[in-house]
């Protein structure tokens, strides 16, 4: 006689209960971890105000053999996130996870952000870098199949970070008072030809040289568009030995043939034509 009524309120107590624990799941997949104290993180909900931390991407030549910079890299008290082999065909080594700082810029500067290992990734090519011989310093270029592999992981990281073309820079851009690295032989223009940075158009850089040739602009316009450029000098008006390291990184750069940090014509050219169409920093 009591068996139905029982029946009955059990099936009841189920359907209120459903809803609750379909509820509870809906919480729980929102929750990816807990603290340390078991409170849950809810992680349904992502502000649109944020980018990556990785402002910058730091290109550096190793002055060594892959053996050795490997073990430079990764017993030593610097690092990378990457090690470009020179091997047949090239290889490359993650060392640093992407999230985590490596020790690769020391006491560095680019765009009025400083001591960049925070923001930046950092990628070590093997090159061994300057040599010396009778006609004094010279540098050794870096093979096709090595460029051919760096670009894919240059574009990889730039498209993941969002990761600006100005900032795309050089151990000698962020430290140009100690580095020269990746040096003259890189071939930056390779980087500007696969659309990963800017590159001055070559007849607005001729049309400038020819008024620069007339006229040369003093010291202190030098300081004045390094500095917008991005490079880190005095601005004191005075061509010394820190102003001249500078506008040798960059002429290290954009004309690798002199690199010899005096102010002439066709550096300031160069230097107009990027600075007038840069992006603000």
């Amino acid at each position: 006689m009591n068996s139905p009524p029982r029946r009955r309120a059990r099936t009841g107590w189920r359907s209120a209960a459903a809803p609750t624990l379909a509820a509870l799941a809906l919480v729980l997949a929102g929750c990816a971890s807990t603290t340390p104290g078991g409170v849950p993180i809810d992680t349904r909900h992502s502000a649109r105000a944020q980018d990556s931390r990785v402002l910058f991407l730091v290109l550096h030549y190793t002055v060594g053999n892959f053996e050795s910079s490997l073990r430079t890299l990764t017993e030593g008290e610097v690092s990378s996130h990457y090690l470009l082999s020179d091997a047949s065909p090239p290889r490359i080594y993650r060392l640093v996870d992407e999230d985590r700082r490596a020790w690769h810029a020391g006491n560095s500067a680019w765009q009025g952000h400083r001591q960049v290992n925070a923001s930046s990734i950092g990628i070590e090519i093997v090159n061994p870098g300057p040599r010396w011989g009778s006609g004094g310093r010279y540098y050794m270029p870096f093979p096709d199949a090595q460029i051919d592999a760096l670009i894919p992981l240059v574009r990889d990281i730039v498209q993941r970070h969002g990761i600006r073309g100005d900032r795309i820079v050089g151990h000698s851009d962020v430290q140009p008072q100690s580095k020269f690295d990746p040096g003259p032989m890189f071939p930056w223009k390779r980087l500007a030809d696969a659309g990963l940075i800017p590159w001055p158009d070559a007849a607005q850089v001729a049309a400038q040289r020819a008024v620069f040739e007339f006229l040369l602009p003093d010291v202190a316009w030098f300081q004045q568009r390094l500095a917008r450029h991005g490079f880190e000098l005095p601005q004191h008006g005075e061509l010394d030995a820190a102003t001249r390291n500078v506008i040798a990184a960059f002429q290290m750069k954009y004309r690798p043939a002199r690199f010899d940090g005096l102010p002439d014509a066709e550096t300031a050219a160069l230097l107009q034509v990027l600075t007038d169409n840069a992006l603000p920093p």
